[in-house]
């Protein structure tokens, strides 16, 4: 229910309300997924290296009723997986390793069972070794402190599941290894190397790597949904996703990273171009992931990302280069779709050229339309329920025109009859139809987009 209406709100952003800001436009779109009585999200938009919009919606601690801000820390997840990797090939160009070293020259360990594995299989997960950790297994205790080689202990003498570099197979395993060998080749801890080689070199003052209880400022709560209700995550140990997922970081401080990469402030340009270069199996299949960047499209635009999750947290960070776009989106609680939000919002940054627009409103098939006695409908007017503390507004303005209101907005969207319950839009393939009782009462609407349907109850 909740993608359809997002997906039904964006349509009447991007076809009725041109004039409207950007600013408006992206409030409309995180508003329809985040309220601010509610766990929440902070969400940055970046132009050509520039934050163009920046702002928090909702609760960083419910029990404490503590706003989110744009400073709010959020765990960010797998996004860690950028950091392990540009630390890897700083320690290439240091000349301290070769990402076509076996690991076993690192990892006593894998002497054997790594004897074809090298770092580069490590970075784009084409390794072979298992997705298995404590924090993916059932039943894990999400307080205990491990430690790098204990971490690597848990899943050593597990099976190859394929032979290096003929499939592509996410591994958390893997990246964990990529953090030990960074421990190893450099001689610091991880998050040491982390903070003083990336962290202070570029000033994200506000990024820690590992434990939560080091007095973060600005920290906030996970949450999980519960009986429809939300209710706080595990307090997890961090040094169980090490190097695969235990960065701390806000909005503001992933786009110093975003610039610091593009920049060549931490890597040559040759080495952020092989981390951005999507994988070539044995095969010679190509493969859209690299060393921590994930490859996708929006409509013809390019797609570089990365998404996280964490109990109790979810995010996501892409740049469409073709744009010069960069989005990051962070949220603390893993019981809604963040990366559906930020691909709303990088839609609004797409080009769409006026001959295509021009076109999908031409496309559309003619209908005709009836008149309705003013009297019925009134009987459609009120707001209705999409979901808890999100609804929509039909009403009827002075010249008898049913129309209707989606939440956020301020244009309001004509709606035709086709018969005396059933409506239509005439700039998108988008219905209405009116629900009564057996006492004549609307009691509900049915919305129909594309042959995706939802109810709304009247209020």
């Amino acid at each position: 229910m909740n993608n359809f209406f997002t997906t039904l709100t964006f349509l009447f952003i991007t076809y009725f309300s041109v004039s409207q800001s950007y600013e408006s436009k992206i409030d409309s779109i995180v508003a329809i997924s985040y309220n601010q009585n509610e766990p929440g999200i902070s969400i940055l938009v970046a132009k050509e290296g520039a934050s163009i919009y920046s702002k928090s919606f909702g609760k960083a601690n419910l029990e404490l009723n503590t706003p989110l801000q744009k400073s709010s820390v959020f765990q960010i997840g797998s996004i860690t997986k950028q950091f392990t990797a540009v630390s890897i090939l700083m320690l290439a160009e240091q000349g301290k390793l070769n990402i076509e070293d076996n690991i076993g020259k690192y990892i006593p360990e894998y002497v054997e069972i790594g004897k074809d594995i090298t770092i580069h299989n490590l970075l784009n997960h084409t390794s072979g070794i298992k997705n298995r950790t404590p924090v993916g297994d059932k039943g894990f205790i999400s307080k205990t402190n491990m430690s790098p080689t204990e971490l690597i202990a848990y899943f050593k003498d597990e099976p190859l599941e394929f032979k290096p570099g003929e499939r592509f197979k996410y591994s958390n395993a893997g990246y964990i290894i990529l953090g030990r060998i960074i421990e190893i080749v450099s001689g610091q801890p991880y998050s040491d190397f982390i903070e003083q080689h990336i962290f202070d070199k570029i000033g994200m003052k506000n990024s820690s790597c590992g434990d939560t209880k080091q007095g973060i400022p600005n920290p906030t709560t996970g949450y999980i949904i519960e009986q429809n209700d939300f209710v706080k995550s595990d307090d997890m140990n961090l040094s169980l996703a090490y190097s695969a997922g235990a960065i701390l970081s806000t909005t503001e401080d992933l786009l110093k990273w975003q610039n610091a990469l593009l920049s060549n402030t931490l890597l040559k340009a040759s080495s952020i171009k092989q981390a951005m270069t999507p994988t070539s199996l044995n095969s010679g299949k190509r493969v859209p992931y690299g060393y921590g960047f994930r490859f996708s499209k929006l409509g013809n635009s390019p797609v570089i990302a990365h998404t996280g999750s964490t109990k109790g947290f979810t995010s996501i960070a892409l740049f469409l280069p073709k744009e010069k776009l960069y989005i990051t989106a962070l949220t603390n609680c893993n019981c809604k779709n963040v990366n559906n939000v930020a691909k709303q919002v990088a839609e609004l940054f797409v080009s769409i050229p006026d001959d295509k627009i021009t076109e999908a409103k031409h496309n559309q098939p003619e209908r005709k339309s009836i008149n309705v006695p003013s009297e019925l409908l009134s009987d459609y007017t009120g707001t209705y329920e999409v979901k808890p503390n999100v609804n929509l507004t039909i009403g009827l303005d002075n010249t008898n025109q049913l129309y209707l209101l989606a939440p956020g907005q301020t244009k309001k969207v004509e709606l035709f009859a086709e018969t005396q319950n059933h409506f239509f839009v005439k700039i998108v393939d988008a219905e209405i139809t009116f629900n009564k009782n057996e006492a004549n009462n609307v009691i509900s609407l049915t919305m129909n987009q594309s042959g995706r349907k939802i109810i709304a109850k009247k209020n």
